[in-house]
């Protein structure tokens, strides 16, 4: 089914209703659809599961840096670690 965005937001707990009896729910703006309800499961489902935020931005590669900025570099790697650890 789909919803328009004033209709899906005056009606809210009737769309989450609706996601839980009858799958996923279209919102709509101006007759295009913009958003997608789902049913947490299936969020996780097609994400793979639970993310954690910061543990995806720890994941990022390493800078290659030029001789000199090790040490700034350096500084940022362990305060992530602290941050991670805290």
């Amino acid at each position: 089914m789909s919803w328009q965005v004033q209709e899906a937001k005056q009606r809210f707990s009737e769309v989450l209703r609706a996601v839980e009896s009858d799958g996923p729910q279209a919102i709509t703006r101006h007759g295009e659809k913009v958003a997608v309800v789902i049913d947490i499961a299936e969020y996780r489902r097609l994400t793979g599961g639970n993310h954690d935020f910061a543990a995806h931005l720890m994941a990022f590669p390493t800078i290659e840096t030029m001789p000199g900025d090790a040490d700034v570099f350096d500084e940022i790697a362990a305060e992530r670690e602290r941050d991670q650890h805290s």
